[in-house]
């Protein structure tokens, strides 16, 4: 089989044909006929909760209909996420990720993300008041227990440096968030292995002009290794001003991801996240306190998002599947070259809309 139209290849534009062999993308075959459709990377999401109301903490049933969820919005990879909740509950979600089988018609799973519980009291934002210091035995047996691709941590509490050595020494992504650390204490973390941040800005320690924190930190290209950093970002125009993405997108490198809740895909309402009690209203969901709690943003929707904000469709193209694979330090998935999973988005050239979603070589309406 093969795919026709203007192809978002590595080297950029081609018009022509993508063979899809099996689950893999075989050769590219360029042909002069403009016009067709827009074939890029489908998307990959390092960051995400819940949707179409279920949530990744449900537990195996739950994770598979987050990922049918979203697939059908162009992400064919992602990171199954946690919210911080006792140690036992965060153990059966990584024993749960290692019990459920691939399968084609769900997003990817790509290891768990740990969003904490090693996270600063003071800036945990939505998360559950279950936050603990860095522990390197309890790390050690969720690493044991299953795939674990990236930990979110906050720098500055102790044991955070040696955990962030034991975590890299793994194999497994370690980024810095949900954090009140100093400059100097997020560039000892990012000395110590950690390859990024979570949510840029948010739940973090900002650009005070005299005091600056972790969001500088991660946004200064003098620091050493700071090309080699991946930072996330959530585009949902409630979580960061599209001024501050554009100023983002030009100083580090982003990957765009979801924060998704299991009240994306749905409407207005309560609904969840951790055991709180939480309202969507508007486009947003907010604890009882008015907090953002995770988002209802889908990557298409990020996708579009970025356009509006003034980038090209091969630069947004690039924070939702090139950098999160990078970041992982994956090159079977976020590019269409031979070999690579055949994993494609079709987008309709006039106006972006998602029309079909290929995964594994398997096609999905959009």
């Amino acid at each position: 089989m093969r795919l026709s139209g203007r192809i978002l290849t590595p080297e950029g534009w081609r018009e022509g044909s993508l063979a899809l062999d099996g689950e893999r993308l075989g050769a590219l075959r360029e042909e002069g006929a403009p016009g067709g459709p827009l074939l890029v990377p489908g998307f990959i999401d390092l960051h995400v909760h819940g949707g179409d109301g279920a949530d990744v903490m449900d537990g195996p049933e739950g994770t598979a209909r987050v990922a049918a969820f979203h697939l059908r919005h162009g992400t064919t990879s992602l990171c199954p996420t946690t919210i911080t909740r006792p140690a036992q509950e965060l153990t059966a979600v990584v024993e749960a990720c290692a019990q459920i089988p691939d399968d084609p018609s769900r997003a990817r799973l790509l290891g768990v993300h740990l969003e904490g519980p090693f996270l600063n009291e003071e800036r945990r934002g939505a998360q559950p008041a279950f936050t603990r210091l860095p522990d390197p035995e309890l790390t050690a047996a969720w690493l044991a227990a299953g795939p674990v691709a990236v930990v979110t941590l906050a720098p500055e509490l102790e044991g955070a440096e040696s955990l962030i050595r034991q975590l890299r020494a793994a194999g497994v992504r370690v980024s810095l968030g949900h954090s009140a650390c100093s400059y100097a204490q997020a560039a000892a973390g990012f000395a110590a292995g950690a390859s990024g941040v979570t949510h840029l800005f948010n739940a973090m320690s900002g650009l005070r002009h005299r005091r600056p924190g972790l969001a500088a930190a991660a946004l200064d290209p003098g620091l050493e290794g700071a090309e080699e950093r991946f930072h996330e970002l959530i585009l949902d125009t409630h979580h960061v001003d599209p001024a501050l993405f554009r100023i983002a997108h030009r100083a580090a490198r982003l990957c765009l991801v979801t924060d998704a809740i299991r009240a994306a895909g749905r409407g207005e309402g309560p609904s969840e996240l951790g055991g709180q009690a939480i309202e969507v209203k508007d486009g947003r969901a907010v604890l009882p306190d008015g907090t953002l709690a995770g988002s209802l943003l889908t990557m298409d929707r990020a996708f579009g998002n970025a356009v509006d904000a003034g980038l090209s469709v091969a630069e947004v193209s690039e924070l939702l599947s090139a950098n999160p694979a990078r970041a992982l330090s994956r090159d079977d998935i976020g590019r269409l070259v031979p070999g690579a999973y055949a994993d494609v988005v079709e987008l309709d050239p006039d106006d972006l809309s998602l029309r079909r979603v290929w995964r594994s070589g398997v096609s999905h309406p959009g």
